[in-house]
């Protein structure tokens, strides 16, 4: 973080100095999980549902943080405030301001968000100082933790936005001023909690409204809302696949490999990531990076060398002979049919068959038996040899002679049966599995590469 004095902090913050000089420098970064707590920290006592942080501010301070943010008295130097996550925002916003010169890159939409910042900050590193999102520290609490880790010399600073309520966007918008804001797509993604996609929208759209003068919009086209989001508005604009552009794309095993077209050249890219929707998510950092002025030469580069440490995002291991693809962080329609389009160009390389392990999509609200039904149809189109619906019925109704003519079906109530079922897997076969997060797939991705390395019989 920026240098304030202890004075300095409070003040902005609306808090009260405990045990703290005024003259005191205080420039570490804020933590809210004390397994990260040491020198150069402090603790941001967060109040949720189950878990009181303040109960934790002693083992925070013990472990070498040096003062906490805290909103309840506690024992140790602290800064007192009346609301925590009200606190972290009015310094977020204050120290925002302090570094003009700072590059901040806003992203946000219904899928892509992890995978497109992470190839920025690859192009971005190269170029100067830049910190980014950690994680999946998107909302109100973790825009501030990101912001907050930059300091005088951050040449850039890459911010994911996640909203839950319309509103949420607009108020990390306002606290960070993006130089450039990305909004990738409008999906169907927690359309259960905004109850329609025009209100989703809506919700995306409050990046590019609160955008201040000089911005750049960066807009996704896959979508009929996305791409005007900046119309009326006095804001330079770039739309992903048009003003920057892949050509003569070649997917060989899946991977991508395309000349990257910007307005001042064309350049090689091959991506290390499985799947032909990694492009967009390319064509996203690269369009946010020539907005900064960023060479083409140094966004291949980036784009080319980046190795996306996200877990569970179309993440590829080869066990004994067979591949299996874990993409289980998140699941929508949307991402769905792209992981599908995956395993079937990365089973065709090596002529094995290729096995949709699939569970339930949340968060879809009266979609939710539509949804499920145009996987199952996406994926007999597409040419999946094997369809497995696990821990749901909601693909049942796709479960038709016209389907069946196309790929087998199987129905496992859980774990245990699916690794029966994995007795049918060959040498050369391509397992694609994904599901919700919540439905903890990882358990039965870690079940399969043991049976299938020897570790159980």
């Amino acid at each position: 973080m920026i240098k304030l004095t202890a004075k300095e902090f409070a003040e902005i913050v609306d808090g009260q100095l405990i045990d703290l000089a005024e003259d005191k420098i205080l420039n570490q970064i804020p933590i809210v999980n004390t397994d990260y707590a040491a020198p150069g920290t402090f603790f941001v006592a967060f109040i949720g549902e189950k878990v009181d942080g303040h109960d934790f501010v002693a083992t925070a301070l013990n472990k070498g943080s040096s003062f906490a943010l805290v909103s309840k008295t506690v024992t140790g130097p602290a800064i007192l405030v009346k609301d925590v996550g009200v606190a972290l925002l009015k310094l977020t916003t204050a120290v925002r301001k302090k570094l003009p010169n700072m590059k901040l890159i806003g992203i946000t939409g219904s899928q892509g968000k992890t995978t497109t910042k992470e190839y920025l900050l690859s192009i971005l590193n190269q170029v100067g100082k830049t910190v980014a999102t950690e994680a999946n520290f998107n909302t109100e609490i973790g825009v501030p933790l990101t912001v907050l880790r930059a300091d005088e010399q951050t040449q850039f600073c890459i911010v994911e936005m996640g909203a839950r309520h319309t509103g949420d966007i607009k108020l990390l918008t306002q606290a960070t001023l993006p130089n450039v804001g990305v909004v990738l797509v409008v999906g169907t993604a927690h359309l259960s909690e905004f109850g329609s996609v025009e209100n989703i929208a809506k919700t995306k759209a409050e990046l590019i409204n609160g955008l201040p003068t000089g911005a750049v919009a960066v807009l996704g086209n896959a979508d009929p809302f996305t791409p005007k989001m900046a119309d009326g508005l006095d804001l330079q604009k770039i739309v992903i696949g048009e003003d920057v552009r892949a050509a003569d794309i070649e997917l060989p095993g899946g991977f991508a490999h395309f000349d990257l077209v910007t307005p001042t050249g064309r350049v090689p890219v091959s991506l290390q990531q499985l799947g032909e929707h990694q492009i967009t998510n390319a064509l996203a950092a690269a369009s946010a990076a020539h907005a900064l002025g960023v060479s083409n030469e140094k966004i291949a580069d980036g784009l080319t060398t980046a190795v996306l440490s996200s877990k569970w995002r179309m993440q590829v291991d080869e066990v004994s002979d067979i591949t299996v693809i874990s993409d289980f962080y998140n699941a929508n329609p949307e991402s769905m049919k792209a992981a599908i389009k995956s395993l079937v160009l990365l089973s065709q390389v090596g002529g094995g068959a290729s096995w949709a392990i699939v569970g339930k999509m949340h968060e879809l609200g009266t979609s939710q038996m539509q949804g499920h039904l145009d996987v199952i149809k996406f994926a007999a189109q597409s040419g999946v040899d094997h369809f497995v619906s696990v821990g749901t019925d909601l693909y049942e109704a796709g479960n038709t002679p016209e389907i069946l003519k196309e790929m087998s079906f199987y129905n496992c109530s859980n774990l245990d049966a699916v690794l029966q079922l994995s007795s049918n897997f060959s040498a050369g076969d391509v397992l694609l599995l994904k599901a919700s997060r919540s439905e903890k797939f990882e358990l039965i991705a870690d079940a399969i590469k043991a049976k299938w390395s020897g570790g159980e019989s």
